[in-house]
């Protein structure tokens, strides 16, 4: 989504622009898939940032007037209401909405003596400048420590803001602590009834109406470098093309694997290569989870232990924490509903123990685990009204794993969000070739695209 925001906004300002795409889809990571006729989506629990119309100065409304959308074009529908749960049955629990008084009520409910704390942080979150291009990265737990002393509402605090964004294991830096804050918090969720395809078919409408090309099924293996600029990129088939600029969202340990400016070292010892994967189950029910007595929910961030543990983990899978999507339960338009239940868990993984399976050991692995995930999530829902309702129900089931993800994604070691080291300004060895997307440092679908937006216009079109 970054490549495409990128070009879609120098296209419009004259640019000659081709994006080349590996696969024979967009979207990367929020991109989607069939399997016997259904749509399954990759990435997608839901779009973050959300507003509402006539709500200025916020990443949405950025992103939407810099390229060119109207906001009923990407068909948003809001989230019903979101929770996190901690303890072995989620026995503490934050409920959140779209409406931040709700979240800020709940902590002031569960965590008296921690909500002035809680406040003075908002303060800072709402006055700090996290999309500088020039800000020194500062630990997020050690801001967020100055007010807040539990250590239970710290890792609340910090368990969906890692979820849905976090590089770096058991901590974050500030500026993308506060992107997330907003972003999930201040702001909210949302998702089109039809998932991420919506939002990917209008980029790529928006592209082909400026007259941007496309390549499919055309990657770049190679970046030639002469004289500390990219003279040329190398295409899978061998042909060679020029550009005056290059903007690279395959990720920064990637386009510098491109450019052969460090060694390519097996099972990437690279500090810059992200040691954090997930898997993802995903089952399609016969009826909506709300007749199983899942209506409520939209999304639930768990953990069952003393303390959250964001980390690659010894094992396949790690179940002591993860999150749960239903992505029936948006608010959509009156006698509009997803036509089948979908229930989705997703937990953290390691990508070594998955990367080299003979495949019938993989395909066993992924049964084993299924069930295991989704038996563990379940303790973090209401009961269901039989042992056997949910099995009943399903008609149909599948799981991606850290392989997936690097088959999607190109990253190394099926980093979901890429290296821990972002480069806010996006430069790199060669002095024409730029990064966007997450290692660029924005985080979210909507933070991805501003990523290229932002790159775009700093770049080539400001020239800095």
């Amino acid at each position: 989504m970054s490549g495409l925001a990128a070009g879609i906004r120098l296209a419009h300002f004259g640019k000659r622009v081709c994006i080349f795409e590996r696969h024979n889809a967009v979207g990367g990571l929020n991109g989607f898939y069939s399997i016997a006729g259904r749509k399954y989506d990759v990435g997608l629990h839901a779009m973050t940032n959300f507003v509402r119309a006539g709500v200025k100065g916020t990443p949405l409304g950025k992103l939407l007037r810099q390229l060119r959308i109207d906001r009923d074009e990407f068909a948003l529908c809001e989230q019903k209401r979101s929770r996190i749960a901690f303890g072995p049955r989620g026995e503490t629990s934050l409920a959140f909405t779209n409406e931040f008084a709700i979240f800020e009520s709940e902590i002031a409910a569960k965590f008296p003596a921690q909500i002035d704390g809680f406040r003075r942080l908002l303060a800072v979150v709402k006055s700090f400048d996290e999309v500088s291009l020039d800000a020194k990265p500062v630990s997020a737990r050690q801001v967020v420590r100055q007010h807040i002393s539990d250590p239970l509402l710290e890792d609340m605090l910090f368990c969906p803001l890692m979820y849905y964004g976090s590089a770096q294991e058991h901590d974050m830096e500030f500026g993308q602590f506060v992107i997330m804050f907003k972003a999930l918090f201040l702001e909210g969720f949302a998702r089109p009834l039809d998932g991420v395809r919506v939002i990917l078919r209008v980029l790529v409408e928006k592209y082909r109406a400026t007259g941007g090309a496309r390549r499919m099924k055309c990657g770049v293996k190679r970046i030639v470098a002469r004289e500390g600029r990219a003279a040329a990129l190398v295409l899978d088939d061998g042909s060679e093309v020029t550009a005056d600029h290059v903007i690279s969202s395959v990720g920064g340990p990637e386009t510098e694997q491109l450019m052969q400016v460090e060694p390519v070292v097996p099972n990437g010892l690279s500090a810059k290569i992200g040691r954090l994967s997930y898997v993802e189950t995903i089952t399609v029910l016969n009826r909506q989870p709300a007749e199983l007595g899942w209506g409520d929910d939209t999304i639930i961030f768990f953990n069952d232990s003393p303390r959250f543990a964001y980390e690659r983990p010894d094992a396949q899978v790690d179940l002591r924490s993860g999150v749960i999507c239903l992505p029936n339960n948006f608010a959509y338009p009156e006698g509009q509903r997803l036509p089948e239940g979908l229930f989705r868990c997703t937990c953290l993984a390691n990508y070594d123990r998955w990367a080299q399976l003979p495949e019938a050991v993989y395909q066993a692995d992924k049964k084993r685990w299924y069930d295991a995930i989704t038996a563990g999530a379940q303790r973090f829902l209401p009961v269901l009204p039989k042992a056997d309702a949910l099995q009943t129900a399903t008609v149909a089931t599948d799981m991606f794993t850290p392989r997936t993800i690097t088959r999607f994604t190109g990253h190394l070691a099926g980093a979901i969000y890429g290296s821990p080291i972002k480069n806010r300004q996006g430069r790199t060895e060669l002095a024409n070739v730029y990064l966007c997307g997450t290692d660029q440092g924005f985080l979210g679908i909507v933070g991805a695209m501003l990523s290229g937006i932002s790159m775009a216009n700093y770049h080539v079109l400001n020239g800095k």
